[in-house]
């Protein structure tokens, strides 16, 4: 009897209920959800919760209302801890990986779920990373496109200085998540009109890319493989532009790596995320539907989520794509289900299956 194919989102998000929220983190101001789950706050910043599943029981039954049999839950942007004083931020993060620890503990067959270090430490982050891993059993790093360092100057996280981190990432087998966040707090522009969310995230996006793929991090460290959220969408569009930069001037890049040689590699993953046809078009032209891997970014309002005024549903851009000719059933079956195991897990068929069963179970 032939197995079902599974459906599993790699791109989501959870927030603790209020109550689970330490209280050193309100009374810090660093991030809570008000008592009415109305809203998610930080000193001088809230946003509307705007959907019910952004809450473990609701998630539960809007994933089984959208037959989505595993999800795997990233760290929340909001919990990076750039800028945070030293000891805030480790108990900050300490709270977050504890937090989805006990979710993908609890929950096995419905979560995979991610930790999240500070790059500007890099030694503590390294620290982490083996408490993550080696106690908490967990497989996925959320790291941020950008961070700020120990003096206040922010960088990629794809520097030369940060190679630490991705050595133990490579020797763990991980799969690594790379999530854009903070922009207007470096990109010298007025927060008007959701700019950061509908533009400079997905330029954030592009040069992360840029740089994990002129450093050749790719064949670096081999036992890594990197998701860019959102398709990776302006790293799809200006692939041709950097080419053309590094054949045109050379002299700027001195022992960098082409960016032809990252083309489709089998260690650079990009999500579905990209809303439109075209755009996902380009991302498979680009990178061939194997390197490409079911993301919802649930329950968020720019995620792939209900809605009447979009006429949109969970899985609606694979459908289109289906009806347009962009991909075959064996192609979207494999963006749900073999491509995010392939993430997640690598050369690990063991570690595969091993999930499928918690899952069937």
């Amino acid at each position: 009897m032939k197995k079902r194919k599974l459906r599993i989102n790699g791109h989501s998000h959870l927030l603790p209920y209020p109550e689970e929220i330490p209280q050193f983190m309100k009374d810090k101001e660093i991030f809570w959800v008000d008592e009415d789950r109305k809203f998610m706050l930080q000193k001088d910043w809230s946003r509307p919760v705007t959907d019910s599943s952004f809450f473990l029981d609701e998630k539960l039954e809007w994933m089984e209302r959208f037959k989505i049999d595993h999800a795997v839950v990233l760290n929340l942007s909001q919990l990076y801890g750039n800028g945070l004083r030293v000891e805030e931020m480790k108990q900050a993060l300490r709270f977050q990986n504890d937090f989805n620890a006990r979710i993908q503990h609890e929950n096995p067959s419905k979560f995979t779920c991610g930790f999240v270090v500070h790059p500007g430490f890099v030694r503590g982050a390294c620290w982490e990373i083996e408490r993550c891993v080696e106690e908490l059993g967990m497989r996925l790093l959320c790291l941020p496109t950008h961070y700020m360092d120990t003096i206040g100057t922010w960088r990629c996280i794809f520097d030369e200085e940060n190679e630490p981190i991705f050595e133990l990432a490579s020797k763990y087998n991980l799969a690594v998540e790379i999530h854009p966040y903070d922009g207007e707090k470096f990109i010298k522009l007025e927060n008007t009109s959701w700019r950061f969310h509908l533009i400079w995230m997905l330029a954030q996006c592009a040069d992360a890319y840029h740089f994990l793929t002129l450093n050749g991090y790719q064949d670096k460290f081999p036992g890594m493989r990197v998701c860019f959220a959102h398709g990776g969408q302006l790293a799809q569009i200006n692939l041709g532009r950097r080419i053309q930069g590094f054949d045109g001037r050379p002299d700027l890049f001195e022992g960098k790596t082409h960016p032809r040689k990252a083309v489709g590699h089998k260690n650079i993953f990009f999500d579905t995320l990209v809303h439109d046809t075209g755009s996902l078009g380009l991302l498979l032209d680009n990178q061939g539907s194997k390197q490409v891997l079911m993301g919802l970014d649930d329950p968020y309002p720019l995620g792939e989520m209900e809605s009447e005024i979009q006429s949109s549903y969970p899985g609606k851009i694979l459908d289109l794509a289906k009806e347009r000719g962009l991909l075959n059933q064996d192609e979207c079956d494999a963006i749900w289900e073999d491509n995010v195991l392939q993430w997640l897990y690598g050369d690990d068929e063991k570690g595969k299956q091993e999930l499928i069963s918690k899952i069937l179970s």
